[in-house]
């Protein structure tokens, strides 16, 4: 196998990684592009990397081409991972594209869960009717920030 061929299937998987980060959002209209999610990617991309990498050790040819690739792989990790820890890039309109997908978790979750007692099912639906406000406080803020017109909250979130 070629590094190149390997390093062009960790792309793919960690663009497919990213992609897939957004099936569980409630609706289509709650997934917003996320620097946040990008950089998760990124280091999951780097780790895939890493473990791949040592698990197929011996079809490289070369050792000193393994170990670069490999110093690649944990240095593309180091990176995603500090940026998701430290937030660097992230300012407030990109703050609220990456927790609206977030929000639409819960809404999810909160919506289709089994819920048979009566407690845990009000607060599951307290958990939808905030989140489903929040977001669409928040794609009203992002409007607004944006210079758009700034449109009423949508009561029902999407």
């Amino acid at each position: 196998m070629s590094y190149l061929r390997f390093f062009g299937t960790i792309a793919v998987s960690t663009v497919v990684m990213f992609a897939m980060m957004y099936l569980n959002t409630y609706a289509l209209d709650h997934v917003w592009f996320s620097q946040t999610r990008a950089w998760m990617a990124l280091y999951m991309g780097g780790g895939m990397a890493v473990v791949m990498l040592a698990a197929m050790w011996s079809m490289f040819p070369s050792a000193g081409k393994s170990v670069a690739a490999l110093a690649v792989a944990v240095l593309v990790f180091a990176l995603g991972l500090f940026m998701v820890r430290s937030q660097a890039t992230v300012d407030q309109i990109s703050w609220m594209k990456a927790m609206i997908p977030h929000h639409s978790i819960a809404i999810l979750t909160s919506t289709r869960a089994d819920i048979s007692d009566l407690r845990v099912r009000a607060l599951a639906d307290q958990i939808i009717e905030t989140q489903r406000r929040e977001i669409a406080e928040m794609e009203a803020l992002i409007a607004d920030l944006e210079g758009g017109s700034a449109a009423a909250p949508d009561a029902d979130g999407g």
